[in-house]
C-alpha cells in the first residue's frame, strides 16, 4: 500500500510541474508580447508618417503642374483671343475691300449706262449759236461743253430732295457757279426749286440783279438750302416759263436733278410743249438745259429707274426746246473723291 502511494504521488506532482510550466511559459509569451508591442506601433507611426510625407509631397507637384497647366491654358486662350481679333479685323477689311469694289464697278456702270444712253443728247450748234460763241473763249476744263450761251436771262431749277442734298450738293454747288461763270453779264438771274419755289422770296415774279455780290449771295444761300421737294422738275418748269416769259427776253432754263419721280414721261413732254410752244420758224419760247447728277445709279440696279426716268425726260426736253442735256459720270466732286470720308 506504501509504495502505491508514492506512485500516486509521483505521478501528481510530475502532473503539477508541467501544468506549472505550461502556466509559466504562457505568462512569458504574455510578457515577451507586451514588451515588443510598442515597438511595432512606433514603427507603424514612422511608416505612416513617412507615407503622409510622400503624399504631401505628390500633392505639392500636382499643385505645381496644375498652375503650370492653368497658365498653358490661359495663354493660349489669350493667343486664341487674339487670333479672333485679328480675324474680326480682317474681315471688317475685306468687307471694305468687297465695297470698295463694288462702288468701283457701280461706277463703271453709270458711266457706261448714261454714255450709251445719252449719246445722242447734245445738240449740235445752229450758225446763230456759233456765231454767239465766236468770240467766247472757255476754260481747258470745259464743264458744261456744247451748252447755248446766247441768253440774257437764266433761271435755276433745283432739285432739292433728300437725295440731291445729301449726297451730290457740294457738286451742285460747283456746277452753279461754272454755270454763271459761262455768262459774264447776264440782264438778270432766278434760282427756284422743281416745285416752283424761290431761293430769295423778296424776288418772286421779278429778276435777281447780276452783281458779283448777288452771285455771291446766291452760292451762300444755296449751301444750306434745303426745302421740299417732289423729284419732278415739271412745276419748276411751268411756272417759270408762265412767269417770266417776254417776247423781247431771250431766256435760258437750267434744270439740275438725280430723278424724275412722275408716273409719265410723254405727259410731261406734252405739257411742256403746251406751254413751251414754238413761233412759225420753230423757236421755243425759252431754252431748256439740263445737268443729270447720277445719284440714283450709285444703287442696285433696281432702284435705278427713276434716274433713267429723269435722264430721258430731261434729254428729250432739251432736244425739243433747244437746249442740252449733260449727264455727269458722278455725283461728287473731286475733292470728295480725292479725299473720301
Amino acid at each position: 500500500m506504501r509504495t502505491k502511494r508514492r506512485d500516486i504521488e509521483g505521478i501528481s506532482l510530475s502532473f503539477l510541474d508541467v501544468i506549472s510550466c505550461g502556466f509559466g511559459a504562457i505568462i512569458l509569451l504574455l510578457v515577451l508580447t507586451k514588451v515588443f508591442e510598442p515597438i511595432v506601433i512606433e514603427e507603424s507611426i514612422e511608416n505612416l508618417e513617412g507615407y503622409l510625407a510622400v503624399l504631401q509631397q505628390d500633392l505639392f507637384d500636382l499643385r505645381g503642374e496644375t498652375r503650370d497647366i492653368n497658365r498653358r491654358m490661359l495663354r493660349r486662350e489669350d493667343v486664341q483671343q487674339e487670333q479672333l481679333e485679328r480675324l474680326v479685323l480682317l474681315n471688317a477689311e475685306l468687307e471694305a475691300l468687297k465695297a470698295k469694289h463694288e462702288h468701283t464697278l457701280d461706277k463703271t456702270r453709270v458711266a457706261n449706262l448714261i454714255e450709251g444712253r445719252l449719246a445722242n443728247a447734245k445738240q449740235s450748234l445752229t450758225d446763230e449759236m456759233a456765231k454767239l460763241l465766236a468770240d467766247y473763249k472757255r476754260s481747258d476744263d470745259n464743264k458744261i461743253g456744247g451748252v447755248p450761251v446766247d441768253s440774257e436771262y437764266v433761271i435755276f431749277i433745283i432739285d432739292t430732295s433728300g437725295s440731291m442734298y445729301n449726297y451730290a450738293w457740294p457738286l451742285v454747288l460747283q456746277k452753279v457757279a461754272e454755270t454763271l461763270a459761262v455768262y459774264p453779264r447776264l440782264k438778270g438771274i432766278q434760282v427756284m426749286n422743281d416745285m416752283g419755289n424761290y431761293m430769295f422770296t423778296q424776288y418772286a415774279n421779278s429778276w435777281i440783279p447780276d452783281t458779283e455780290t448777288r452771285r455771291r449771295a446766291i452760292i451762300n444761300r444755296l449751301k444750306t438750302w434745303n426745302v421740299f421737294s417732289n423729284s419732278s422738275p415739271v412745276e419748276g418748269i411751268t411756272k417759270a416759263i408762265s412767269t417770266y416769259y417776254r417776247p423781247d427776253r431771250k431766256i435760258s432754263l437750267y434744270v439740275f436733278g438725280d430723278e424724275f419721280s412722275g408716273r409719265s414721261i410723254q405727259r410731261v413732254v406734252e405739257v411742256v410743249d403746251r406751254i413751251n410752244r414754238a413761233d412759225d420758224e420753230g423757236e421755243r419760247l425759252v431754252r431748256i438745259h439740263a445737268v443729270g447728277f447720277p445719284v440714283q445709279f450709285a444703287n442696285p440696279p433696281r432702284y435705278q429707274e427713276t434716274g433713267i426716268k429723269f435722264s430721258i425726260l430731261m434729254r428729250t426736253l432739251c432736244e425739243r426746246n433747244g437746249g442740252t442735256f449733260v449727264g455727269l459720270n458722278d455725283f461728287r466732286t473731286l475733292d470728295d473723291m480725292t479725299n473720301p470720308l
